[in-house]
């Protein structure tokens, strides 16, 4: 639906003709040429350069916008018989951006924002926001996406068990495909110390549209968006002395297969935990720091031969 949305914002604000003189007024009148000069406008103003380091480029933007886009017209062929320019051999392909190894984060960095936001005698420590960020920041190294993290719901966390349920985020909350993850002893402390905190915010009271929420915003804000996640982990970065352009909130999951696997942890319980189907993606997030975890395992050996 966004895809057909931009692709009509575009049309309205720069009118197209496609191969056959007709002025674009519509999907229907859209062909491969068209299509291809709007994938090209797209990847020269929207693509916003990125990689899994923060430099370079690559056209992930557009190749998500040219896929999304083929199941309108794959639409408007089956129902209305319109020529679908993805079946046009002139149409211009944009591959999936080429991913980098992701990179894990040090045991240095992880030690030190969590100190940052540490509980401690200093009052500042103990307000809603500070108490939240190390909350969150601790709940990031136990591996869950930043959108499983912004979708739980203050019933999804069972602390006395030492566990939260990631419920899959296309699915709904009663789904029999929701999937509980271990909690580390010292996230469940900074939980409790949230949960105690969250009481004095305004949207936490029962009966609120956003009191079934766990994560709420400061100064009596909704909900906790994405964007104020990303913020928070480049914020708290910074404060630790670290450059905030070398982490996301994403890093934290790469970070969480390597100290799995490098604790010996089974690759089958990493892909259970995570909600992984396919070896792939445990190969993918463990990829950065693989090379040391087999030396590691080589020198626990010792002498082969004596």
């Amino acid at each position: 639906m966004n895809a057909a949305k931009a692709l009509s914002a575009w049309l309205g604000a720069s009118p197209q003709m496609n191969a056959a003189g007709v002025v674009v007024e519509s999907f229907t009148d859209v062909d491969v040429h068209v299509l291809n000069r709007h994938l090209r406008w797209w990847y020269e103003t929207r693509d916003v350069p990125k990689s899994q380091d923060g430099k370079g480029g690559y056209t992930g933007g557009t190749n998500t916008q040219s896929r999304n886009l083929r199941a309108l017209f794959v639409y408007l062929a089956e129902e209305y018989g319109h020529p679908n320019p993805y079946a046009d051999p002139k149409r211009h392909n944009w591959a999936a951006p080429q991913l980098g190894k992701p990179k894990t984060l040090s045991a240095e960095f992880v030690r030190d924002v969590l100190t940052l936001t540490a509980w401690g005698h200093d009052p500042e420590r103990r307000e809603f926001e500070t108490v939240r960020d190390h909350a969150l920041l601790r709940v990031l190294t136990e591996g869950l996406r930043a959108e499983e993290i912004l979708n739980l719901q203050v019933q999804d966390l069972d602390l006395p068990s030492a566990t939260l349920l990631v419920v899959p985020l296309k699915g709904q909350r009663n789904s029999t495909d929701a999937r509980p993850i271990p909690l580390q002893p010292s996230t469940v402390k900074a939980l409790t110390r949230y949960l105690r905190v969250r009481t004095t915010h305004p949207r936490a009271e029962s009966g609120h549209p956003d009191s079934v929420w766990l994560w709420l915003g400061t100064r009596g804000r909704a909900r906790l968006a994405y964007k104020g996640l990303y913020w928070i982990v480049k914020r708290r970065a910074e404060q630790a002395g670290y450059d905030p352009d070398e982490v996301t909130p994403h890093s934290f999951c790469h970070t969480w297969a390597h100290d799995l696997l490098d604790a010996g942890v089974s690759g089958e319980n990493v892909m259970a935990i995570r909600g992984w189907s396919s070896p792939a993606m445990l190969r993918r997030y463990g990829a950065d720091q693989a090379s040391q975890r087999a030396i590691n395992a080589v020198h626990q050996l010792g002498d082969r031969y004596s």
